[in-house]
């Protein structure tokens, strides 16, 4: 039973979370707007041990939270079938050909439709520009016969896939969108279908066939519309999920290499890709040296040199030669997994908004069917044909499609954006609340300044060279961990002198530094020391920087003032905060002087050392508590509890382990000038969504009135509808272009 357990969660891409539960990752076909979205998380919440269920209107993907102990994948999935939408897992591979297939076949019922159209518009021509009793009644009755006929074809076929829906609304006794569309075109048709054999009967004096053929013209070119533009959405994320090689080069024990599935890769296993190949896992050059693309997995445009003993990660291409790598981490433990999974995450979270305008929904469509209602009744007794065509233009232009879309739409065309560009937003909502920060805190190391110092300035005893302390310190601080220590190996290297002195013995003191036994390239061994002032009985000096000291058997021999490496474009960055209006403020757990340093080189006055986890977490809590919306901007390594504080929060740097971010976006590239970016762009995102939302309800404020009142005929509500709904889409595809730096 575990194993069956096992195999249906994996077959439905899923993964395990807290608590015992699986969360999968669903794709759900037949979806067309908030009610469907309402519809499917309520069939989900109904099946014991489903315990959160999330469905996207715009994106029409869904998130689901299992227990396994009490509920299997195929009793939530057929939940969700039974309600007329078909699951599917979100990475299937035919995903994106299932789609095609939909949207040639919604093109054929649209072409179907638009061709009866022009066909009855023809026919319908000579009533509208003639006078009563300058047509022969038998060529009126003639050619109203012909506008039925091409009308079946249009309710047959082009009709099919909302009669469909609102049969299915009927049999579960749900509402959704496609059930007053389908009534307004059912009405039509069999209003104009009586005209058309009594023509002396209640309804002969007028038929509805152009209206009915031109409405669900308009109907099925919104819906088209909407599927590509959707499909560029899904089709950029499907880019990303799907862009692990199937196979891959494996070293055998015999150093022959054979192909093999990517998934059966391991740890440890060493690689061959070739030019044009993804990597499948990430890991370590062995040898070989190569141009990479990184760029769907991390913003970074330009090609980058990966050479033996570099990393490269999952996902990322290899251009110009073959490398051999062996792999570090494979499947779900890569950052292509974890950036994956983020991405998945935004497309099914649900902003504030987004949640009202799905909770208004269905009211809004049973207001709709009984506004319909009592506006025929109060018509009916003047003209039966009239009310019922009035019912019909209610039915149709009070559609909530634009509203339920206002949102989302925007939301997910600007993360794509910002996917794009290097920053993965992991919550949609943080889009909304990071439009309204005033003031921005910053860590120190590893965001504002780089993990690694750069060499300063040098301190000699009189007789020393500094190509002679560099080396003799450098001998001694291969074996350190020590940040300090990997600079002077760094600083080395540059120089040309890493292989000038080698150490023999060495012992690391904690806390004091590091002494042993160099062998001098040309000359004796020496015993040196490097490390604290006090260590090497250096002299003191005056700097803000860290510093570490060298001596020998004669005393001290060397200083090395070192300053962290500032990010080059922080300055810039902490500027054009400013120039929006945020207050920036550093918080750092270094020393005050080191912290206000780095703030002063990069434009920050407000700045505070020596501050635990916690004193920053309070920090910013009194901030929010004197009225600031705070975003946190942190390494992730040891600002967890601050970034799960603030307001809204980034994990900035390559080293976060994106799985356990409590960020609400991970900054993949290396540039701070993305913070003030980001926050433009969700300002930018936000005024979107207002415009959608007051064009939504501007739309239907003056449209129902209109229908009620009879002013508005029922080709002219198709076509309001199906334009609010495609004004709404393509407002927001505004957002999915370049996002440009703020520097």
């Amino acid at each position: 039973m575990e194993f069956s357990r096992r195999v249906e969660a994996e077959s439905t891409e899923s993964v395990q979370s807290e608590g015992g539960c699986w969360e999968s990752t669903v794709v759900f076909e037949g979806m067309h707007c908030a009610a469907c979205a309402v519809t499917i998380e309520e069939a989900l919440r109904a099946i014991p041990g489903v315990r959160t269920a999330e469905v996207s209107a715009a994106s029409h993907r869904g998130r689901v939270v299992w227990d396994d102990a009490a509920t299997r994948p195929s009793a939530w999935m057929q939940a969700a079938l039974r309600s007329g939408y078909r699951p599917l897992p979100a990475h299937d591979a035919f995903a994106a050909e299932r789609r095609r297939a939909e949207t040639r076949k919604m093109l054929w019922r649209m072409g179907v439709a638009g061709l009866c159209m022009m066909q009855v518009m023809m026919y319908a021509a000579p009533e509208y520009f003639t006078g009563p009793g300058e047509i022969e009644p038998d060529l009126v009755h003639l050619l109203r016969w012909a506008s039925w006929v091409l009308s079946i074809p249009v309710m047959l076929f082009s009709c099919q896939p909302f009669f469909r829906n609102a049969l299915l609304d009927l049999k579960l006794r749900r509402v959704s969108m496609d059930l007053p569309v389908s009534l307004g075109m059912l009405i039509t048709f069999v209003v104009s279908t009586l005209g058309t054999f009594e023509p002396n009967g209640v309804f002969g004096h007028e038929v509805y066939f152009d209206s009915l053929t031109m409405f669900v013209f308009f109907l099925l070119t919104g819906r088209w519309l909407e599927l590509r533009l959707r499909d560029r959405t899904a089709g950029a994320l499907e880019a990303l999920m799907h862009r692990l090689p199937e196979s891959v080069e494996r070293k055998q024990e015999d150093g022959t290499w054979e192909r093999v599935a990517a998934r059966r890769v391991r740890v440890g296993d060493v690689i061959r890709v070739l030019p044009g190949e993804v990597f499948p896992a990430d890991g370590v050059v062995l040898r070989g040296q190569t141009m990479v693309d990184e760029a769907l997995l991390t913003g970074e445009s330009t090609p980058l040199e990966r050479g033996q003993g570099a990393l490269v990660i999952a996902g990322s291409h290899n251009l110009t030669s073959a490398v051999e790598v062996r792999a570090e981490q494979v499947g779900g433990d890569t950052r292509y997994a974890h950036i994956v999974g983020l991405m998945e995450a935004a497309s099914t979270s649900k902003p504030r908004i987004a949640q009202l305008a799905d909770r208004l929904a269905k009211p809004f469509l049973i207001f709709v069917l009984l506004a319909a209602g009592l506006a025929c009744a109060w018509w009916w007794p003047t003209d039966p044909g009239r009310a019922l065509m009035i019912a019909v233009a209610i039915l149709v232009v009070t559609c909530p499609c634009a509203l339920s879309l206002a949102t989302p739409a925007a939301m997910l065309a600007s993360a794509g954006s910002l996917a794009r560009s290097g920053v993965l937003v992991r919550r949609l909502q943080a889009l909304e609340v990071l439009a309204d920060v005033d003031a921005v805190v910053f860590d120190k190391t590893g965001t504002l300044s780089r993990d690694a110092f750069v060499l300063e300035r040098v301190h000699l005893r009189a007789g020393v060279g500094q190509d002679e302390a560099l080396s003799l310190g450098a001998a001694l601080a291969q074996g350190s961990l020590h940040p300090l220590s990997r600079a002077m190996v760094s600083q080395a290297a540059q120089s040309g002198l890493a292989d000038a002195c080698q150490s023999i013995q060495q012992k690391e003191l904690s806390g004091q530094g590091v002494e042993g036994l160099v062998s001098v390239r040309g000359g004796q061994a020496r015993w040196v020391r490097l490390g604290s002032a006090s260590f090497c009985e250096a002299p003191p000096l005056s700097t803000q920087g860290a510093t570490t000291h060298l001596s020998d058997e004669l005393g001290w021999l060397a200083s090395f003032e070192w300053r962290e490496d500032l990010r080059p474009d922080a300055q810039q960055a902490v500027a054009a905060l400013k120039a929006q209006g945020v207050s920036v403020r550093l918080l750092s757990g270094d020393r005050a002087e080191a912290a206000a340093h780095v703030g002063k080189m990069a434009g920050i006055s407000d700045t505070r050392g020596e501050c635990a986890p916690a004193d920053k977490l309070a920090a910013m809590q009194q901030a929010q508590q004197a009225g600031a919306t705070v975003a946190m901007v942190g390494d992730g390594l040891n600002d967890g509890p601050v970034l799960a504080g603030a307001n809204v929060s980034f994990a900035f740097g390559r080293s976060v382990p994106l799985a356990r971010a409590q960020s609400d976006f991970v900054v993949l590239a290396d540039r701070l000038s993305l913070i003030p970016a980001t926050m433009a762009r969700s300002r930018d995102t936000m005024r979107v969504v207002r415009q959608n939302l007051a064009w939504a309800a501007g739309y239907n404020a003056v449209g129902v009135p209109l229908a009620m009142i009879g002013w508005m005929p029922a080709w002219a509500a198709g076509l309001g509808m199906a334009a609010s709904s495609l004004l709404v889409v393509l407002n927001a595809l505004r957002l999915s272009g370049a996002m440009r730096a703020e520097v």
